[in-house]
């Protein structure tokens, strides 16, 4: 099936998030279909913050790794690395992977919605088979955050070529509802407490992503480790050193 399939299914696409080869493989090893990855993780594991164009590098090098990975994979390219729809284009076209994430602002401000959709275009231009999943960040930054301005830009970029639009931030599920009547491509949401995947199917989701959460719960779980043993615990099971070994090693060899 491939990965614009896995958008129209009986129910929505839980995309997890990697931030290397060894968590992606994780996942792939617990079955799921797809990986994304995370600006987030791939920015913080190499010291840097989110959001500032930081991983433009990392991301060709860890898209040319997951290219061997087996199953779909996706992208999250922050805004492109550049204001130039060009650029864009040339750098999402170069990655050779099945989707990317593109999203709608730059140092926690939204952009001109016209000057996203000129991106959009240039990257289906460029690679028509990339799923684009135009980000619109009007809750994430709680700027413009109405269904009305999110509708706006969503269908701007629909109309521009985006395959899915990702609305992170938003939460209140009647919002959700109107947001997935209204825009017409597949919508991507954030995973939310209390929500199901059939919960979110209900309103109108067809994709649930998990964004930077693996990343801050793998976090907490390796100072938890450090913490129960230093006071007095014990050490919490984990996947074993011989199976995350042998992973790498197949992944290594191409089998």
């Amino acid at each position: 099936m491939s990965f614009h399939d896995l958008h129209h299914g009986p129910r929505p696409l839980l995309l997890p998030n990697a931030w290397d080869v060894a968590s992606a493989l994780g996942f792939v090893a617990a079955g799921f279909e797809a990986v994304g990855t995370t600006s987030f993780g791939v920015s913080a594991a190499a010291g840097h913050p989110d959001g500032g164009r930081a991983t433009a590098d990392a991301n060709v090098l860890l898209a040319r790794q997951l290219a061997r990975l087996g199953v779909p994979v996706s992208m999250d390219v922050e805004d492109g690395y550049s204001d130039d729809p060009a650029v864009v284009a040339s750098y999402v076209a170069g990655l050779g992977v099945a989707g990317v994430n593109l999203e709608d602002s730059l140092d926690a401000s939204l952009v001109d919605p016209a000057a996203h959709a000129a991106k959009v275009a240039a990257v289906k231009a460029a690679a028509p088979d990339v799923f684009v999943n135009a980000r619109v960040d009007t809750y994430w930054f709680h700027e413009d955050d109405t269904v009305d301005a999110t509708v706006a830009r969503g269908r701007a970029y629909v109309e521009a070529g985006a395959d899915g639009i990702f609305v992170p931030g938003v939460t209140d599920p009647e919002l959700i509802r109107e947001l997935a009547a209204a825009i017409p491509a597949p919508l991507n949401v954030l995973v939310l407490p209390g929500l199901t995947l059939a919960d979110l199917g209900e309103l109108g989701v067809r994709r649930v992503s998990t964004g930077s959460l693996p990343y801050r719960a793998a976090l907490d779980s390796a100072v938890e480790v450090a913490t129960a043993v230093r006071d007095g615990g014990s050490a919490p099971g984990a996947t074993s050193y011989h199976d995350v070994q042998e992973r790498l090693v197949r992944f290594e060899r191409g089998s």
